[in-house]
């Protein structure tokens, strides 16, 4: 059963293992204590001596090259603090669809929605829904109408 852990950690028992290696222990006896199979101490003896002590150390996954560069992703930026109404959109409501259509139409990329979501968080950006508020709203007639109407209001429904 394979033991899931940090990079870190996987690291550390691949140096643990070699040392016990070092201090005489066979594979197999070094396989249990680390708790790993026989076998993968076996590839990690021939990294190790292919390569050195180094070929047992953590290594970074970098994943995929992002498709905008870092200086587009600048740009982006500034042209999304523009707002969705400069680019032709009805509201200034920004979905992860429209900014696609942004990505597209000025650096002649596709991103699926889910990318254009992580790329959002990779400059800072969060998820915010805006309130829903009539724009009518009077905020002074509301403060008014609830010291004067609604403490009758209240006070009555209690003598009931």
């Amino acid at each position: 059963m394979a033991i899931h852990c940090s990079r870190k950690d996987a690291e550390q028992r691949r140096l643990q293992a070699m040392t016990l290696l070092e201090q005489g222990y066979c594979q197999s006896e070094v396989a249990r204590q680390v708790g790993v199979t026989a076998g993968a101490v076996s590839q990690w003896v021939k990294a190790c001596r292919r390569d050195g002590p180094d070929a047992l150390k953590a290594k970074v996954h970098p994943g995929p090259k992002p498709k905008l560069s870092t200086r587009q992703m600048q740009r982006l930026q500034k042209l999304l603090l523009k707002g969705a109404r400069d680019h032709g959109f009805a509201t200034e409501l920004w979905t992860l669809a429209r900014i696609v259509e942004v990505i597209r139409k000025h650096f002649a990329v596709t991103y699926d929605p889910s990318g254009v979501w992580h790329l959002l968080r990779r400059m800072g950006w969060t998820c915010q829904k805006p309130e829903r508020r009539a724009r009518e709203r009077n905020e002074q007639a509301i403060v008014a109408w609830r010291k004067e109407n609604w403490t009758r209001i209240k006070k009555r429904s209690q003598k009931r």
